[in-house]
Protein backbone atom coordinates (compact mmCIF):
# COMPACT_ATOMS: atom_id res chain seq x y z
CA UNK A 1 0.00 0.00 0.00
CA UNK A 2 1.33 3.17 -0.86
CA UNK A 3 1.50 6.25 1.12
CA UNK A 4 -1.25 8.08 -0.84
CA UNK A 5 -3.27 4.90 -0.02
CA UNK A 6 -3.13 5.05 3.15
CA UNK A 7 -3.85 8.16 3.86
CA UNK A 8 -6.90 8.00 2.02
CA UNK A 9 -7.91 5.16 3.85
CA UNK A 10 -7.26 6.98 7.17
CA UNK A 11 -9.59 9.67 5.57
CA UNK A 12 -12.54 7.73 4.96
CA UNK A 13 -12.15 6.28 8.40
CA UNK A 14 -12.65 9.64 10.06
CA UNK A 15 -15.56 10.39 8.17
CA UNK A 16 -17.30 7.83 7.49
CA UNK A 17 -18.85 6.69 4.17
CA UNK A 18 -20.05 10.62 4.56
CA UNK A 19 -19.03 12.62 1.19
CA UNK A 20 -16.31 15.12 1.69
CA UNK A 21 -17.02 18.33 0.75
CA UNK A 22 -13.09 19.00 0.23
CA UNK A 23 -11.23 17.92 -2.47
CA UNK A 24 -8.48 15.67 -2.34
CA UNK A 25 -6.14 18.66 -2.83
CA UNK A 26 -7.58 20.16 0.13
CA UNK A 27 -7.77 17.09 2.45
CA UNK A 28 -3.71 16.71 1.82
CA UNK A 29 -2.66 20.46 2.94
CA UNK A 30 -2.02 19.12 6.23
CA UNK A 31 0.07 15.89 5.04
CA UNK A 32 2.31 18.77 2.72
CA UNK A 33 2.58 20.43 5.75
CA UNK A 34 4.47 17.70 7.51
CA UNK A 35 6.31 17.31 4.44
CA UNK A 36 7.76 20.73 4.33
CA UNK A 37 9.95 21.12 7.30
CA UNK A 38 10.14 24.90 6.88
CA UNK A 39 6.66 25.06 6.39
CA UNK A 40 6.12 22.88 9.68
CA UNK A 41 8.53 24.80 11.35
CA UNK A 42 6.37 28.10 11.04
CA UNK A 43 2.95 26.44 11.79
CA UNK A 44 4.92 24.86 14.93
CA UNK A 45 4.86 27.73 16.91
CA UNK A 46 1.17 28.90 16.57
CA UNK A 47 0.37 25.54 17.77
CA UNK A 48 2.51 25.87 20.91
CA UNK A 49 0.95 29.35 21.32
CA UNK A 50 -2.44 27.70 21.22
CA UNK A 51 -1.51 24.83 23.41
CA UNK A 52 -0.40 27.32 25.95
CA UNK A 53 -3.27 29.78 25.74
CA UNK A 54 -5.39 26.40 26.57
CA UNK A 55 -3.39 25.56 29.60
CA UNK A 56 -4.10 29.34 30.26
CA UNK A 57 -7.77 29.33 30.43
CA UNK A 58 -8.25 26.01 32.59
CA UNK A 59 -6.03 27.03 35.31
CA UNK A 60 -7.90 30.28 34.76
CA UNK A 61 -11.21 27.72 35.29
CA UNK A 62 -9.42 26.30 38.62
CA UNK A 63 -8.57 29.33 39.91
CA UNK A 64 -12.14 30.51 39.74
CA UNK A 65 -13.54 27.82 41.44
CA UNK A 66 -11.08 27.66 44.44
CA UNK A 67 -12.21 31.32 45.02
CA UNK A 68 -15.47 30.47 45.16
CA UNK A 69 -14.87 27.65 47.25
CA UNK A 70 -13.10 29.89 50.15
CA UNK A 71 -15.64 33.21 49.31
CA UNK A 72 -18.44 30.79 49.98
CA UNK A 73 -16.41 29.23 53.20
CA UNK A 74 -15.57 32.69 54.56
CA UNK A 75 -18.80 34.32 54.25
CA UNK A 76 -20.38 30.88 56.13
CA UNK A 77 -17.92 31.10 59.15
CA UNK A 78 -18.83 35.24 59.35
CA UNK A 79 -22.54 34.11 59.20
CA UNK A 80 -22.22 31.35 61.77
CA UNK A 81 -20.73 33.14 64.30
CA UNK A 82 -22.07 36.74 63.96
CA UNK A 83 -24.59 35.67 66.39
CA UNK A 84 -25.03 32.85 69.47
CA UNK A 85 -28.30 31.73 68.16
CA UNK A 86 -26.87 30.67 64.72
CA UNK A 87 -27.00 26.64 64.27
CA UNK A 88 -23.35 24.78 63.59
CA UNK A 89 -25.11 22.36 60.87
CA UNK A 90 -24.61 25.79 58.41
CA UNK A 91 -21.37 24.87 58.67
CA UNK A 92 -22.28 21.35 57.55
CA UNK A 93 -23.63 22.88 54.74
CA UNK A 94 -20.79 24.29 53.96
CA UNK A 95 -18.63 20.87 53.78
CA UNK A 96 -21.25 19.88 51.73
CA UNK A 97 -21.26 22.98 49.07
CA UNK A 98 -17.14 22.93 49.77
CA UNK A 99 -17.61 19.20 48.11
CA UNK A 100 -19.26 20.28 45.21
CA UNK A 101 -16.65 23.08 44.08
CA UNK A 102 -14.26 20.11 44.60
CA UNK A 103 -16.09 17.75 42.56
CA UNK A 104 -16.06 20.79 39.67
CA UNK A 105 -12.68 21.31 40.36
CA UNK A 106 -11.29 17.35 39.85
CA UNK A 107 -13.14 17.94 36.03
CA UNK A 108 -11.38 20.95 35.11
CA UNK A 109 -7.70 20.05 36.82
CA UNK A 110 -7.91 16.72 34.35
CA UNK A 111 -8.74 18.94 31.31
CA UNK A 112 -5.67 21.58 32.48
CA UNK A 113 -3.04 18.67 32.86
CA UNK A 114 -4.73 17.42 29.32
CA UNK A 115 -3.26 20.84 27.84
CA UNK A 116 -0.27 21.17 29.97
CA UNK A 117 1.07 17.23 29.02
CA UNK A 118 0.66 18.34 25.42
CA UNK A 119 2.94 21.78 26.20
CA UNK A 120 5.46 19.94 28.14
CA UNK A 121 5.65 17.53 25.63
CA UNK A 122 6.35 19.87 22.70
CA UNK A 123 8.81 21.42 25.18
CA UNK A 124 10.70 17.97 25.59
CA UNK A 125 11.01 17.20 21.90
CA UNK A 126 11.12 20.25 20.27
CA UNK A 127 12.41 23.11 22.63
CA UNK A 128 14.49 21.43 24.32
CA UNK A 129 16.39 19.40 21.46
CA UNK A 130 16.33 22.36 19.98
CA UNK A 131 18.58 24.34 22.20
CA UNK A 132 21.20 21.23 23.00
CA UNK A 133 20.65 18.28 20.14
CA UNK A 134 20.77 15.65 22.26
CA UNK A 135 18.18 13.37 21.16
CA UNK A 136 14.34 13.68 21.45
CA UNK A 137 12.67 11.91 24.51
CA UNK A 138 10.31 10.22 22.24
CA UNK A 139 11.24 9.47 19.15
CA UNK A 140 8.09 9.03 17.16
CA UNK A 141 6.44 12.16 19.31
CA UNK A 142 4.98 14.02 15.81
CA UNK A 143 3.14 10.50 15.94
CA UNK A 144 2.05 10.43 19.59
CA UNK A 145 1.05 14.32 19.33
CA UNK A 146 -0.86 13.56 16.17
CA UNK A 147 -2.81 10.68 17.77
CA UNK A 148 -3.40 12.20 21.23
CA UNK A 149 -5.09 15.44 18.90
CA UNK A 150 -7.18 13.19 16.63
CA UNK A 151 -7.99 11.31 19.88
CA UNK A 152 -7.87 13.56 23.16
CA UNK A 153 -7.51 11.41 26.48
CA UNK A 154 -7.21 12.33 30.30
CA UNK A 155 -3.59 12.03 31.02
CA UNK A 156 -4.27 11.79 34.59
CA UNK A 157 -7.36 9.32 36.60
CA UNK A 158 -10.13 10.76 38.56
CA UNK A 159 -8.91 9.07 41.76
CA UNK A 160 -5.46 11.37 41.16
CA UNK A 161 -7.23 14.30 40.56
CA UNK A 162 -9.26 14.09 43.71
CA UNK A 163 -6.20 13.16 45.58
CA UNK A 164 -3.94 16.21 44.34
CA UNK A 165 -6.92 18.80 44.70
CA UNK A 166 -7.21 17.56 48.01
CA UNK A 167 -3.92 17.67 49.76
CA UNK A 168 -3.06 21.02 47.54
CA UNK A 169 -6.05 23.56 48.35
CA UNK A 170 -8.78 21.18 49.75
CA UNK A 171 -7.48 19.58 52.93
CA UNK A 172 -6.87 23.21 54.50
CA UNK A 173 -10.51 24.58 53.73
CA UNK A 174 -11.84 21.23 54.71
CA UNK A 175 -10.06 21.82 57.99
CA UNK A 176 -11.22 25.01 58.74
CA UNK A 177 -14.45 23.98 58.70
CA UNK A 178 -14.11 20.74 60.71
CA UNK A 179 -12.34 23.08 63.33
CA UNK A 180 -15.37 25.68 63.18
CA UNK A 181 -17.65 23.56 63.23
CA UNK A 182 -15.95 21.93 66.54
CA UNK A 183 -15.58 24.98 68.22
CA UNK A 184 -19.15 26.06 67.10
CA UNK A 185 -20.46 23.30 69.14
CA UNK A 186 -18.35 23.30 72.42
CA UNK A 187 -16.50 26.65 72.74
CA UNK A 188 -19.31 28.81 71.75
CA UNK A 189 -22.43 26.88 73.05
CA UNK A 190 -21.17 26.82 76.99
CA UNK A 191 -25.15 26.76 77.75
CA UNK A 192 -25.28 23.62 76.18
CA UNK A 193 -24.20 20.27 76.08
CA UNK A 194 -22.13 19.87 72.74
CA UNK A 195 -24.31 16.78 71.55
CA UNK A 196 -27.16 19.03 71.69
CA UNK A 197 -25.83 21.62 69.51
CA UNK A 198 -24.54 19.13 67.09
CA UNK A 199 -27.85 17.60 66.69
CA UNK A 200 -30.11 18.01 63.36
CA UNK A 201 -34.14 16.97 63.66
CA UNK A 202 -34.30 13.62 64.47
CA UNK A 203 -30.41 13.16 64.24
CA UNK A 204 -28.57 12.71 67.52
CA UNK A 205 -25.37 14.67 67.75
CA UNK A 206 -23.37 11.95 68.45
CA UNK A 207 -24.37 10.14 64.74
CA UNK A 208 -24.03 13.73 63.45
CA UNK A 209 -19.88 13.81 65.01
CA UNK A 210 -19.56 10.34 64.06
CA UNK A 211 -20.19 10.72 60.36
CA UNK A 212 -18.48 13.75 60.20
CA UNK A 213 -15.09 12.19 61.45
CA UNK A 214 -15.39 9.42 59.45
CA UNK A 215 -15.73 12.03 56.62
CA UNK A 216 -12.73 13.49 57.20
CA UNK A 217 -10.94 10.08 57.92
CA UNK A 218 -12.15 9.36 54.11
CA UNK A 219 -10.73 12.90 52.58
CA UNK A 220 -7.46 11.98 54.65
CA UNK A 221 -7.41 8.45 52.99
CA UNK A 222 -7.99 10.17 49.66
CA UNK A 223 -4.92 12.36 49.92
CA UNK A 224 -2.24 9.74 51.33
CA UNK A 225 -3.35 6.52 49.61
CA UNK A 226 -0.11 5.94 47.61
CA UNK A 227 -0.33 5.65 43.90
CA UNK A 228 1.45 5.60 40.51
CA UNK A 229 1.98 9.28 39.50
CA UNK A 230 0.46 10.19 36.34
CA UNK A 231 -0.23 13.90 36.37
CA UNK A 232 2.09 15.93 34.05
CA UNK A 233 4.22 17.75 36.42
CA UNK A 234 7.39 16.35 36.89
CA UNK A 235 8.83 18.85 39.66
CA UNK A 236 6.81 18.03 42.25
CA UNK A 237 8.50 15.78 44.43
CA UNK A 238 11.98 16.61 43.37
CA UNK A 239 15.07 18.23 45.44
CA UNK A 240 15.58 22.16 44.91
CA UNK A 241 18.68 22.66 43.07
CA UNK A 242 21.12 25.52 41.52
CA UNK A 243 19.83 27.00 38.23
CA UNK A 244 22.28 29.49 37.99
CA UNK A 245 26.11 29.10 38.99
CA UNK A 246 27.31 32.28 40.91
Amino acid sequence: MTLEDDRRDRSHAAGGHRDSPLDEGDQEIGAEVADDPETLLTALPHYYRGEVAQVNSAQDRIDRTTNWAITVMAALLSVVFSSPEMPAYLLLVGVFVLGIFLWYEVRRYRFYDLYRARVRFFQENVFANALEPVGVEHPRWREELSDDLRFPTFKVSSWEALSRRIRRIYALLFAVLGIAWIAKVTLFTPETQWTEAAELPGVHGLVIATALGAFYLGLFAVAVWPHDRRAKGEIYGEEPGDWKEE
